[in-house]
């Protein structure tokens, strides 16, 4: 007979697992079970289908059961859950259309995935409270709201990339959106002044965010939805809600079966993503990975890992059963690199947060930076944030986050790469990168960010965040360095008015008694008044990160007078 390897579960990380091994080993069978109706698709596109921006259903599906045996001879069982392993026999128990059987394997992938969170509160298997994670999902929430009036009232329940997605996808469809989120601020993997440009975003589009409030009750009229109770105790009208709060791993197949757990609450695997089984490799939302950036482990669901873990338990599953094994394979861990479309922004992030780093008890230091995406004298510039994270006094780079209508996603992709290589914030400024006009500056972004966070590890220059003088505003003398207009516009309570142009000639007039926070719009021209007051005798200075900008939370300022890096 035939050696046989059993895949269980036919999304990212099944389907990749599955079509690895056939190409590592054409003699081996393979048989994927598919518990749902569907294989190998793209769930993460469903809010953008149900938004109108893929107009076809079936361009969500990439490989049919058909083309995994027409190509892959690999043979695909859908509407098939897998009941029970056996491990001793090496077989597991299926429940399938026309009953129950049993199925041996000589190696056992495991891709079940994650489960979405769907807490015991009242009202929430009414019709009109849904989840959305699998394509049946999808077809329901496009057949409810297909029922609904124009400007009908719609609620999503979790401010993570779900939650977005559909907010975003329900406003573009007519709805009154309103995004609830229990935390006190929306994208928890953020760090929280980059996630609220979201906020403002949302907001400026008409969507109602309600923060640091959660949702106590789902009542009904005539058997339908009709309003959600919070807990501040507000009834939200709602004729729909998308309940969308978080995903856990699903396990209770592997636990079952005797398999380890992590710390996590995930399924623990090794770099060659192999269970505490040897003969039993998982992949997916269902297990834990290594941050390359602390050694810690962690749960993180996203498809490109999913991906990467299925097609190394793929490879290390067939090469196992050749004649003469090959080498397998490692998984060396993620970054979570992600990114989110918020309407007319883009939300990045890699490697660690602020918050996350901060836990973990790392000697951090953090910047922000303002840059434009091409070059300002060509039309149609706009800025892009980029954060940093990196680790005192060696400058690697731990993690960074963007923010931008344009480019964002090109500068967190760099960004992570010279996490993977481990570079450091000096490696940044002299990354050299792509420039013409249309694309970036002589000095990209990314190389600005490298630039910024050099200066501070070089002692050039110190940093004051928002939070720190937000909490403390009497403790400093602030200096603003902008232009007439720019004061005009809107300022910092407090502050001291003198251009960055007028002050060597008014330093008499520079506040004095306490330490000197200096900002501008970005950056740029605090820099430099901040230089120059140290060649002037004052010592104990800071210069804002992020600026006016920041501080206001806005991304391109019409009032800003053009500057250059």
């Amino acid at each position: 007979m035939k050696q046989r390897i059993v895949v269980v579960g036919g999304v990212a990380g099944g389907a990749s697992a599955a079509a690895k091994a056939r190409r590592m080993n054409d003699a081996v069978e393979i048989v994927m079970f598919e518990k749902g109706p569907y294989v190998s698709y793209g769930n993460c596109g469903i809010p953008y289908y149900i938004g109108g921006d893929i107009a076809e259903r079936d361009d969500l599906f990439l490989v049919t059961p058909e083309t995994f045996w027409d190509r892959f001879r690999i043979d695909v069982r859908v509407n098939h859950e897998v009941l029970r392993i056996d491990r001793t026999k090496q077989l597991v128990v299926v429940q399938g259309p026309d009953g129950e059987f049993t199925m041996n394997y000589d190696r056992l992938i495991l891709a079940t995935g994650g489960v979405p969170l769907r807490p015991p509160i009242p009202g929430i298997e009414l019709a009109g409270v849904h989840s959305l994670w699998t394509i049946p999902d999808g077809d329901a929430i496009m057949q409810f709201v297909q029922s609904l009036s124009a400007n009908a009232p719609v609620a999503v329940i979790g401010g993570g990339f779900i939650g977005l997605e559909m907010a975003e996808g329900l406003h573009q469809r007519g709805f009154d959106v309103t995004v609830v989120e229990k935390m006190e601020q929306l994208m928890p993997p953020l760090d929280a002044e980059i996630a609220a440009y979201a906020v403002k975003e949302l907001q400026d589009k008409g969507i109602r965010v309600i923060l640091g409030d959660g949702v106590s009750a789902f009542e009904a009229a005539a058997g339908q939805l009709d309003h959600i109770c919070l807990e501040s105790g507000e009834q939200l009208p709602a004729s729909l809600a998308i309940v969308s709060i978080g995903v856990r791993p699903e396990t209770s197949l592997a636990v079952d079966a005797g398999l380890e757990l992590g710390g996590t609450g995930a399924l623990k695997v090794d770099e060659h993503m192999s269970t505490s089984d040897p003969r039993i490799f998982a992949a997916g939302d269902m297990v834990e990975s290594r941050h390359r950036c602390s050694d810690t482990y962690m749960r993180i669901p996203l498809a490109g890992p999913a991906n990467r873990q299925g097609r190394v338990a793929g490879h290390n599953a067939a090469v196992d059963l050749l004649a003469s094994p090959q080498e397998r394979l490692a998984f060396q861990g993620v970054l979570g690199t992600s990114i989110v479309r918020v309407f007319e922004l883009a939300l990045g992030q890699t490697g660690l947060s602020q918050k996350v780093a901060e836990h973990l008890g790392l000697d951090i230091q953090v910047s922000h930076t303002f840059s434009a995406d091409h070059a300002g004298y060509y039309p149609g510039s706009r800025s892009i944030l980029v954060k940093l994270i990196v680790e005192r006094p060696s400058g690697r780079i731990l993690g960074a986050q963007t923010v931008g209508a344009q480019g964002a996603d090109k500068r967190i992709d760099v960004l992570a790469t010279a996490i993977l290589a481990g570079l450091t914030v000096f490696d940044l400024e002299q990354l050299d990168l792509a420039y013409a006009p249309p694309f970036s500056s002589a000095k990209d972004p990314v190389n600005v960010a490298g630039m910024v966070a050099g200066n501070v590890l070089r002692q050039q220059y110190r940093l004051l965040s928002k939070e720190q003088l937000q909490a403390h505003p009497d403790r400093y003398c602030i200096l603003d360095v902008r232009s007439q207009a720019e004061w005009d516009a809107g300022h910092i309570p407090q502050a001291v008015h003198i251009p960055v142009d007028e002050l060597r000639n008014r330093l008499q007039d520079v506040p004095t008694g306490k330490p000197i926070v200096v900002y501008c719009a970005v950056g740029q021209r605090a820099y430099t008044a901040y230089r120059m007051l140290g060649h002037n005798g004052f010592s104990d200075l800071y210069s804002l990160s992020g600026g006016w900008q920041l501080w206001d939370c806005i991304l391109d300022d019409p009032n800003q007078e053009p500057t250059t890096h």
